[in-house]
C-alpha cells in the first residue's frame, strides 16, 4: 500500500487486522505478489516521474520527498508472539537482519525505534516493552526513503523485511562488544593476541568479583589462557609460547578463542566461541602481500542472489556459492554492493576465501546522468549534512565484521564518485584498523585532492 493510504494505526493494539494478508518472512514484498519488480541501472528509479534532490544540494531541503510522494509502497507487519522460556527474565533484543529500505518498529503499541540501511542489521531492546505472553510486534517497511540517494545499487529494486528476524536475551552481565587482534611473525613462531571486550549489565547485577576466563584453543588442546575482571570495558593479552600456522587460502588455519564470564556468585553466565586466524596484510614496495609473500588475487564480484527468491538466499545458497568458487579456484569476494549475511563471513573464514568488505553505499544516479559525469548534486560528495548517517554505515560495515580474518580490505562502496565524505570514510577504516587495506574504485574519476585509499 502506498505511504500515504497506508494503516497509520495499525500498530495499536486495539486495531482490527482480521483483513490483512499473510506473508512469509524472510521475503520480498514484491515476490510475495505486491507491488512489482523493477530493475534499473545507473539512474535512481523515479527519474522522469519525480522532480528529487538529495538535501543539501542544489539549495534543495526535500522534507516530505518520499512520505508524500505519488509512489512510495509500504508493508505492515503484524506479528503475534509469546518469549521462550529461556528468554523470561532476561533482556531482550530484537533483531532485524535485513529490511530494506526504511522500518518503524512497535512492541504492544509502543514506539521503539526506527533504522534505515538496508544489508546492516538492526537491532532494539524491546525489554521494556515485552510481555512473558501475547506480544504485538508490529513493523512498517518503506520502500523509499532518504536511504535511497545512498543505496542506488544497479540491481533489482525490492523491499521487505528480506532477512531473518530473530530475538535473543542478553544474560545479566554480557560481551556487548569483542574486538580480537591476532598478532604474528612471518614464520609464525612468535605470536599473541590482543582482546578488547566491552559489557552491559542488568540493572540489579553488579560487576564486583566478576571475572572472565579466556583461552584459545587449536583443536582440544589449550595453547593459552588468561583470566581478568570483569568491568564495563577491559581487555586481555594472550601470549603464545609455541609456533602457530599462518592462515591462507590454501590452508585456512583457524583458531578457537573461548571466553567465559562469571558472576560474583562463581556461576558461569555467558560462554562466547569465536574462530580466528593468524595473517598479515601490508603493502611492500608497492605490492600486495599476505603472510609476507605476494598476494595472488582470483577474485569475482558477488551479489546475494537467487534465481527464485531474489536477494533473500538460504544457508544453501551460500554452501553452493563456496562450492562453487573452490571448485573454480576462486579465492576472493567482493561483497558488492553492500554487507553481505553475517553467516557469508564465517564460511569465508573456514574455507580461506579473501574478503573486500563493502559499505552499504552507492550513489550511481547522483553524479552519472545518460552516460556523462555530471556531479552538480552528488552524494555524498562534500555535502557535510550526508556525512554522519554515511559514516553509521561505515561504523556498522566495520563493527560487525572486524573479527573476521578472510576480511582483507574494507570498501568504501561502489560507484559513489569522489568529495571529503569519502575522505572521512577512508580516514575512519586508516585510523581504526592499519592493519587492513581499503579500497575505493571512484576516486579515478576525479583527482582533485588526491588522496591514497590504500
Amino acid at each position: 500500500m502506498n505511504a500515504k493510504k497506508r494503516p497509520v494505526s495499525f500498530y495499536e493494539n486495539d486495531y482490527d487486522i482480521s483483513e490483512f494478508d499473510e506473508i512469509q518472512v524472510p521475503q520480498h514484498i514484491e515476490l510475495a505478489g505486491y507491488d512489482k519488480i523493477h530493475y534499473i541501472n545507473t539512474m535512481y528509479p523515479w527519474e522522469g516521474h519525480e522532480y528529487r534532490r538529495p538535501a543539501g544540494t542544489c539549495n534543495h531541503i526535500g522534507e516530505g520527498m518520499f512520505s508524500e510522494a505519488s509512489y512510495n509502497p509500504t508493508g505492515s507487519y503484524v506479528r503475534f508472539f509469546d518469549l521462550e522460556e529461556a528468554l523470561i527474565g532476561k533482556r531482550v533484543i530484537l533483531s532485524f537482519e535485513g529490511a530494506e529500505q526504511a522500518i518503524y518498529v512497535w512492541i504492544n503499541g509502543e514506539f521503539v525505534g526506527y533504522a534505515e540501511d538496508s544489508f546492516t542489521v538492526s537491532e532494539f531492546d524491546i525489554t521494556p516493552y515485552v510481555k512473558e505472553t501475547g506480544n504485538r510486534l508490529c513493523v512498517e517497511v518503506h520502500k523509499r526513503s532518504t536511504a535511497a540517494f545512498l543505496e542506488d545499487q544497479d540491481f533489482f529494486r525490492f523491499f521487505g523485511l528480506f532477512r531473518d528476524v530473530n530475538l535473543y536475551g542478553l544474560p545479566d552481565i554480557h560481551v556487548s562488544d569483542l574486538w580480537i587482534r591476532p598478532k604474528c611473525a612471518l614464520d609464525g613462531r612468535q605470536a599473541s593476541m590482543e582482546i578488547e571486550l566491552k559489557t552491559t549489565k542488568g540493572k540489579t547485577a553488579s560487576y564486583a568479583d566478576a571475572r572472565a576466563e579466556i583461552c584459545l584453543l587449536d583443536g582440544h588442546q589449550m595453547i593459552a589462557k588468561e583470566e581478568v575482571s570483569v568491568s564495563e570495558s577491559f581487555r586481555a593479552d594472550l601470549t603464545i609460547s609455541e609456533p602457530v600456522q599462518l592462515w591462507n587460502c590454501d590452508d585456512p588455519k583457524l583458531y578457537q578463542v573461548e571466553i567465559r564470564i562469571f558472576d560474583g556468585q562463581g556461576d558461569l553466565i555467558e560462554i562466547i566461541p569465536y574462530q580466528v586466524g593468524f595473517r598479515t596484510i601490508c603493502i611492500e614496495d608497492g605490492i600486495i602481500k599476505l603472510n609476507g609473500r605476494r598476494l595472488i588475487i582470483n577474485g569475482v564480484n558477488r551479489h546475494e542472489w537467487n534465481a527464485k527468491s531474489g536477494r533473500c538466499i538460504s544457508e544453501n545458497d551460500e554452501i553452493y556459492d563456496i562450492e562453487c568458487m573452490k571448485r573454480n579456484n576462486i579465492n576472493a569476494v567482493r561483497t558488492c554492493h553492500y554487507p553481505d549475511r553475517t553467516t557469508w563471513y564465517y564460511r569465508c573464514d573456514e574455507a580461506g576465501i579473501y574478503v573486500m568488505a563493502e559499505v552499504n553505499l552507492e550513489s550511481h544516479g547522483s553524479w552519472q546522468k545518460m552516460g556523462a559525469v555530471e556531479p552538480s548534486w552528488n552524494v555524498p560528495g562534500s555535502v557535510e549534512l550526508w556525512q554522519d548517517v554515511v559514516l553509521d554505515r561505515v561504523k556498522s560495515n566495520f563493527e560487525m565484521f572486524k573479527n573476521h580474518t578472510s576480511v582483507l580490505f574494507w570498501s568504501l562502496g561502489n560507484e559513489s564518485y569522489a568529495g571529503e565524505v569519502l575522505k572521512e570514510m577512508n580516514a575512519y577504516y586508516k585510523k581504526r584498523d592499519p592493519g587492513r587495506l581499503v579500497h575505493y574504485e571512484g576516486v579515478f574519476q576525479n583527482r582533485q585532492g588526491e588522496w591514497n585509499p590504500l
